[in-house]
């Protein structure tokens, strides 16, 4: 691989430092470090809260730990799915139960398992001014500078004439560290709100109008520093708020709120935040030693912290430099790719699958959506960043008994992975997430890419990775094979009702050999039988996988064109909205059972007639995927950065869904990005393939002028300038 240094990496970092001169709603900033994240105002803090909220954008200070669960009823506290009455379907010819529809005298139950558990927001802190909440009209002369080489961030402004700035930075714990400056400090006229809200299910994940619903208690007080425990029903979180110098002052002005202030004109703060969970689970993962750091770490030492992380983040793994290209777009498209990274870095890189708003705000009560886990983080193998995507997989094997249960309550083997998922592993009842299936073969498609960039580094920890995680490949298998039914007309293997396909639109008793999920069933299935192969090992199962997989169904065809299921041919007149997921089969996938002028028709209809602004901000890097496997570089830029309401990136780098008050952020978008770059940039690469651009990995050694094949996603007219470091070709 290309040796390090040849970018100028922090150059390229510190260009696309988001930088506000006023107020903007739509991008709130956010520090993190992959674990917990606060996210700010233009103040540094979170002064303005309320406004933001009524904008679409809360405010939040989350930790991927920060789960609440409410008690159901008075005397009970929680229900089991085995409550939930079932939606009964015929699948060939037995009943199989589903928790779909919401049954009448059943309602608190399916509601109560889709609310909870739930992520909440653990604290809010801003400003005061003359002892009341700053408004928008307050706020003037605002410099906003957020340093992504360095994870802090710098706030200039006034309020009410009188000028402030405001340092914020994460520490490498569960931290949030600030340096805040003004005259105004000394005269009082400025002081520091902490706020603790009782756990809402709501996007912003409080509810501040439940104050008797939850308890704070002082446990510990030093001369620069107090320890609090703040209990919601069975959860509790401790937080110690630490300062620096003389002169500060802490005083309790609520049962759940604290002011702070000082005497001098610069206050050194931090918040350090700690499960205290009775029986911690997989979330429960991060250091216990975080309290006891908070009581030692300066701001500047915090600040040191974040150098030092967020240094370290950018010098390993890809870069992409664009600076010369002619072509309009390519500096937004370099901006595009590094708020990705720092945005995918800080909040889909933890011990679990991130929510589709990470760790920002809350989607879907906080629970993570296990069909965008792919979208997500899958590229990080490509960008040599795999460690990263590697720490959410055990997750897999800690909820594997609650899967297998999923698969085996209607019947089937292995493991059924669920789609809208909370910490505990327990699938939420849904019309929709419970009869998805395009979720079951992510785990095989990243752990595959895992496997082949380690084998690249290292062969026997690659070996050691496979022996480790052959379990989760058999369990994923076994179901994907029974799942799938053998037509005994035709020898091939059918998905069959009741399944909703990624194109959530599709009744299930109606959907059949859905294009995009019968190919994906192929794909992973031959993943599977790879990975049996390597271990040289079959188990009795192997032989059915490798039947199963190479007989799997084509994807639809009607009148030339691949269609959204067997029974669907009106997708492009009926049907034409949301995602055109049969474009994924080739493109996301390699597209063994497809028909490239087939699917080079299909995708030419869909730009002929698709509603694009009923999209979501993944489809467009899938459809850039699938027409450089086409051979349409021109067409994969122009659908990558495609002008519509959910692909855009406003300031903060965020992919802003314009048009969907649950999703002020979708980083499905951003992950998806980040992974159809590596196609567009180096193409194919087959395991073992012996060429030149394998031998000469990376070809980013050049600075390449876009000439012929240089790129298969970039037009080779000489108009984009591309370097790059560290970025593998996909293996498939």
């Amino acid at each position: 691989r290309l040796q390090m240094g040849r970018i100028d990496r922090k150059k390229v970092v510190k260009r696309h430092n988001p930088i506000l001169t006023a107020i903007d709603y739509e991008s709130p900033l956010t520090v993190g470090n992959g674990f917990f994240a606060y996210t700010f105002d233009i103040t540094g803090m979170q002064s303005l809260g309320r406004y933001y909220a009524r904008n679409r954008n809360p405010l939040c200070t989350m930790a991927e730990w920060g789960w609440h669960t409410t008690p159901f009823g008075t005397d009970k506290f929680a229900c089991s799915f085995g409550e939930v009455e079932m939606t009964e379907y015929d699948f060939c010819g037995r009943k199989v139960a589903y928790a779909a529809e919401k049954k009448e005298g059943n309602e608190e139950v399916y509601e109560w398992l889709r609310h909870n558990p739930h992520r909440y927001s653990l604290a809010e802190v801003g400003l005061l001014y003359d002892g009341k909440e700053i408004m928008p009209e307050d706020i003037g002369s605002v410099r906003q500078e957020l340093d992504l080489y360095e994870g802090t961030a710098e706030s200039e402004f006034e309020v009410g004439k009188e000028a402030c700035s405001v340092m914020t930075a994460c520490g490498d714990e569960d931290c949030v560290g600030f340096s805040l400056r003004s005259q105004a400090l000394k005269g009082g006229k400025i002081k520091v709100r902490i706020r603790l809200p009782y756990p809402g299910t709501k996007i912003c994940g409080a509810d501040w109008e439940a104050g008797d619903r939850h308890t704070t208690e002082l446990l510990q007080q030093k001369e620069n520093s107090v320890l609090l425990v703040h209990r919601m029903d069975r959860d509790a979180c401790e937080i110690r708020i630490g300062w620096e110098g003389n002169g500060v002052r802490l005083e309790r002005a609520g049962s759940h709120e604290f002011l702070l202030s000082s005497e001098e004109e610069i206050l050194c703060f931090s918040l350090c935040f700690r499960n205290r969970r009775n029986n911690p689970s997989v979330y429960g993962k991060r250091s216990q030693d975080a309290l006891l750091l908070s009581e030692e770490l300066t701001i500047e030492e915090i600040c040191m912290e974040s150098r030092r992380r967020w240094g370290q983040f950018w010098q390993k793994g890809g870069m992409v430099d664009l600076e010369g290209t002619t072509d309009v777009r390519g500096m937004e498209l370099e901006r595009r790719i590094i708020l990705s990274l720092y945005l995918t870095g800080l909040q889909c890189t933890g011990y679990m699958p991130p929510q589709e708003t990470g760790l920002t705000c809350n989607s879907w009560y906080g629970k993570s959506h296990l069909e965008m886990h792919l979208w997500h983080a899958a590229y990080l193998p490509l960008w040599h960043r795999g460690e990263l995507l590697e720490r959410s997989i055990p997750w897999y094997t800690d909820i594997l008994d609650k899967a297998k249960e999923n698969a085996a309550r209607n019947g089937y083997a292995g493991a059924r992975w669920p789609k809208m998922v909370s910490c505990d592993g327990m699938e939420s009842p849904s019309v929709i997430a419970t009869l998805l299936i395009w979720q079951q073969p992510h785990i095989l498609y990243m752990l595959e890419l895992l496997y082949q960039e380690k084998k690249e580094q290292d062969e026997n920890e690659a070996e050691a990775f496979l022996e480790r995680m052959f379990g989760l490949v058999k369990e994923t298998a076994d179901f994907m094979a029974d799942f799938a039914v053998e037509n005994r007309e035709n020898g091939e293997y059918d998905l069959l009702p009741p399944i909703i396909p990624a194109q959530e639109r599709h009744a299930p008793q109606d959907t059949v050999n859905p294009a995009f999920e019968v190919e994906y069933w192929r794909f992973g299935l031959s993943i599977a039988v790879n990975w049996a192969k390597r271990k040289k090992e079959p188990h009795e199962n192997y032989a059915l996988w490798e039947k199963v997989g190479s007989h799997m169904a084509k994807p639809p065809v009607s009148g030339g064109l691949y269609i959204a299921h067997q029974h669907c041919p009106d997708t492009f007149l009926h049907y034409n909205t949301d995602h055109p997921s049969m474009l994924g089969a080739l493109g996301l996938l390699p597209g063994e059972g497809v028909d490239c002028e087939v699917m080079k028709a299909t995708l030419d209809r869909v730009l002929e007639c698709w509603d694009f602004d009923s999209m979501w901000g993944w489809d467009f890097a899938m459809m850039a995927m699938t027409a450089v496997r086409l051979g349409c570089p021109e067409l994969a830029v122009d659908l990558l950065l495609m002008d519509k309401p959910k692909n855009s990136y406003v300031a903060s780098g965020n992919n802003y869904q314009k048009t969907s008050d649950k999703l002020p952020l979708y980083l499905p978008g951003n992950g998806s990005l980040l992974l159809a770059v590596p196609l567009m940039l180096e193409g194919i690469h087959a395991a073992g393939e012996d060429t030149e651009r394998e031998k000469g990995r990376n070809r980013g050694q050049e600075t390449r002028q876009g000439e012929k094949g240089g790129w298969p996603g970039f037009p080779g007219d000489g108009s984009w300038k591309i370097r790059y470091e560290d970025i593998s070709g996909f293996p498939y």
